[in-house]
């Protein structure tokens, strides 16, 4: 059985937009091996068409010594788009249309990442298509930044489970609550 997980470095103030300016001083082996156990349990990795772009200008040409690179550069990717018509990253497939149903054609034996995408992972949550939410809450108050929640539709979660590093950072996993 598939299922979409999706995982996100927020600040305590909400802000999930360049994490590579204040994510970092956080990183430790802690972190790194749950984002790691996170990665691994997925079949398929699922983004919007902004980390596309990005992730697409970053990988292909990466240092290829990097054990990340041939994980990225090989994995199954899922981009949700309806402007983008050619995927170009190997391994990609757009996912355009009614994107709904399509997810949730692809989770019933597909387990789905998503790494980064926050409109993506907002509009899942919406749309009641993500099956675990992890948040990697950091320590800091970043003050200014996209944000994950914004104006939007109430979505009830349930704590599975919190761990805190010894950094400060809280790993944060939520599921949809009961109704």
């Amino acid at each position: 059985m598939g299922s979409i997980k999706s995982g996100l470095f927020i600040s305590l103030d909400g802000v999930i937009e360049s994490p590579e300016t204040w994510h970092f001083q956080y990183f430790n082996d802690e972190m790194g091996a749950a984002v790691g156990e996170l990665m691994a349990g997925n079949d398929a990795t699922l983004i919007g068409r902004t980390t596309y772009d990005e992730f697409a200008a970053y990988w292909p040409s990466a240092d290829p010594n990097d054990p990340m690179t041939a994980t990225m550069n090989d994995a199954r990717k899922y981009v949700v788009s309806d402007s983008l018509t050619e995927a170009t990253w190997k391994n990609t497939t757009v996912i355009s249309g009614d994107v709904a149903a399509q997810l949730t054609e692809l989770k019933k034996d597909t387990r789905l990442g998503t790494t980064g995408s926050a409109q993506l992972v907002s509009w899942m949550l919406e749309q009641g298509l993500v099956d675990e939410l992890h948040l990697l809450v950091h320590p800091i108050v970043v003050g200014k930044g996209k944000k994950l929640f914004g104006d939007g539709e109430t979505v009830p979660l349930k704590l599975v489970s919190a761990t805190t590093f010894s950094t400060g950072v809280q790993h944060l996993v939520y599921a949809p609550a009961a109704d």
